[in-house]
């Protein structure tokens, strides 16, 4: 597994790192198969992966539980250990309410401190009213102090120029943004970060999974890589391309996905970039832009919907019919949806416009728009 070093800090990483979002689950549910999951991540470590990052929310809180078994046995000591604070909650309205996550965070993954702990999913308002307007930064500060944390951070989705004032605000040590093939928005913030000495990871490495779909219509297979089916080690080459990238995240729910990522990033030309590849690269980006205008990563954020809108599963349909071509499958997928445990909840029609998931998307997609055009095309016939 290839090493990059983590910013101004010197600590060596490995070029790709454990996502814990997207673990595998049991079909029912959503509930995280844990004896697979623990596997899986012990796997990886294994064979050299030695950042792991999870959050308060992933899994419904279960994915930090899972992820402290799976770093038991010597495990711990051999990765950079990484969690968040959901300052995003509606219930986070003190400032001791930065220790009461934090502790109980730390009795979730049963350790005594993380390497870093970061705000997560910061936006121009999270920023003022809760990083600075209840003075969490003290609060960091003194839970470093305390040992419970070692490094500050922050998970980001918003503007450029409101990510630009979080950097230059001198307070973090390491920021974790959005970047891949589709969404290049934070390639100069990323830049100057690192110019900062800022440690950077990246999130959505794989365009959220848009970028490992197989079976891609003929128009697009000309700028696969020879042997390979979907974008994956194209994905990974233009981020690791960055030398101001210190770590690109992956949420990896199966084997062969570990897999193939582990020999994508274990070859000597892991973040070599050759201008046949960099033409693909950028065929890709525009292609992606004129078939789809909806940049949904399946993070789930905007879930559960009060009236049970399944967003998320409406929106993967949708891109299935837009990208990839797969008209009539994701026609079948919309028609399952309240009929099937992996398709539970309802479907567009069901949504009453009460703005309850745009507060909560990282992406700010106009969702009620989008689920009335989703509705429109999946229930064409």
């Amino acid at each position: 597994m290839r090493q990059r070093i983590l910013g101004k800090l010197g600590t060596k990483v490995s070029a790709l790192g454990f996502g814990c979002m997207r673990l595998p689950v049991v079909e029912q549910g959503g509930i995280i198969n844990r004896d697979e999951a623990i596997s899986l991540i012990r796997k990886g470590i294994d064979n050299g992966i030695n950042y792991v990052d999870t959050a308060w929310t992933y899994h419904s809180g279960e994915s930090e539980v899972v992820l402290g078994l799976a770093l038991k046995d010597g495990y711990r000591e051999r990765v950079t250990l990484v969690t968040k604070c959901p300052v995003g909650r509606k219930e986070f309205t003190e400032s001791e309410h930065y220790d009461e996550h934090l502790n109980e965070q730390l009795q979730r993954l049963d350790e005594d401190y993380v390497d870093f702990y970061l705000f997560h999913a910061l936006n121009k308002k999270l920023y003022e009213e809760k990083v600075l307007g209840l003075n969490l930064i003290e609060r960091a500060l003194k839970a470093k102090k305390e040992g419970k944390i070692k490094h500050i951070g922050f998970s980001f989705h918003d503007t450029t120029e409101v990510l630009k004032e979080i950097i230059d605000s001198g307070h973090f040590e390491l920021m974790l943004v959005q970047y891949n093939i589709i969404d290049q928005v934070n390639h100069e913030m990323i830049n100057y970060a690192g110019e900062k000495g800022l440690a950077v990871a990246t999130m959505g490495s794989v365009g959220g999974g848009r970028l490992a779909g197989k079976d891609l219509p003929e128009e697009m297979r000309e700028w696969l890589t020879p042997g390979r089916a979907n974008y994956v080690d194209l994905a990974f080459k233009f981020v690791l391309s960055n030398p101001n990238v210190s770590v690109a995240l992956s949420g990896m729910g199966s084997e062969e996905m570990l897999d193939d990522n582990l020999v994508i990033n274990s070859r000597e030309d892991y973040d070599q970039v050759t201008e046949k590849e960099k033409e693909s690269i950028d065929s890709i980006a525009n292609r992606f832009k004129e078939l789809c205008d909806l940049v949904c990563t399946q993070c789930k954020y905007c879930q559960p919907c009060p009236n049970e809108v399944n967003i998320s599963f409406i929106f993967e349909a949708l891109q299935r019919y837009q990208i990839y071509g797969f008209r009539e499958g994701a026609k079948h997928l919309y028609s399952m949806i309240g009929k099937t445990p992996w398709a539970v909840g309802k479907d567009a029609s069901a949504c009453e416009e009460c703005g309850e998931c745009l507060e909560k998307c990282p992406q700010r997609i106009e969702i009620i728009e989008q689920l009335k055009k989703a509705h429109e095309i999946l229930m064409a016939s």
